[in-house]
């Protein structure tokens, strides 16, 4: 597990190196300007709507809700443990923009909602957490639990296809910045830099 933040590196590294190649293409093209609109629409579409609500349980075993967590800013992220790519990046994201918060990293909660409760039990989430050394806090609960926290989010998930004990999740894949009473500040995704993060909370947390 000590791993996952290693492995998450070299994954954004990976998908920089991907996003250079092809906003170069684009470029030649003449198709930049349209995929960058695309982009930024699809990425504030989830904006709309979005409710501070859930009731599940954390990764201690203690039934959580949103008022738990009142009175602080909240970085909240759903996916599930055997995620290979988007979901240890967006928490080692998360982990890297934290250490650059000095005074103000106290007043920041960050959440890791499972969209895998069958296996992502509280055990399992914390274990798979504690790797990424950020203070980030799995949460887990009934299969209903979970479809109610997302649809507030307007979060979409849904299990692939096939009986594999390795079957794979599809996920939205956005990370949600909450202020202390619950309202929606701003949102970004795995690919976002933790330096674009880290800048965006210290502009917004007080």
């Amino acid at each position: 597990m000590a791993g996952l933040r290693r492995a998450a590196r070299r994954q954004r590294a990976h998908l920089r190196t991907g996003r250079r190649v092809l906003i170069t293409s684009l470029i030649a093209f003449g198709l930049l300007a349209a995929a960058v609109v695309g982009y930024m629409e699809s990425v504030a579409r989830p904006a709309a709507g979005i409710v501070d609500r859930f009731e599940l349980v954390d990764q201690d075993g203690r039934a959580v809700s949103d008022a738990t967590y009142r009175g602080k800013w909240l970085l909240i992220y759903f996916g599930y443990t055997h995620c290979p790519d988007a979901c240890p990046t967006a928490l080692n994201d998360i982990a890297e923009a934290l250490d650059g918060l000095g005074a103000k990293r106290p007043m920041i909660q960050p959440l890791f909602i499972t969209v895998d409760p069958e296996r992502d039990t509280p055990a399992v989430l914390k274990d798979y957490t504690a790797a990424f050394q950020a203070g980030i806090v799995g949460l887990s609960g009934s299969p209903d639990q979970i479809a109610q926290a997302a649809r507030n989010f307007r979060v979409s998930y849904e299990r692939q296809k096939g009986s594999d004990p390795d079957y794979a999740m599809a996920h939205s894949s956005v990370i949600y910045l909450m202020d202390p009473v619950g309202r929606f500040v701003a949102m970004f995704t795995h690919e976002t830099a933790p330096e674009t993060i880290r800048d965006a909370l210290l502009r917004s947390v007080s």
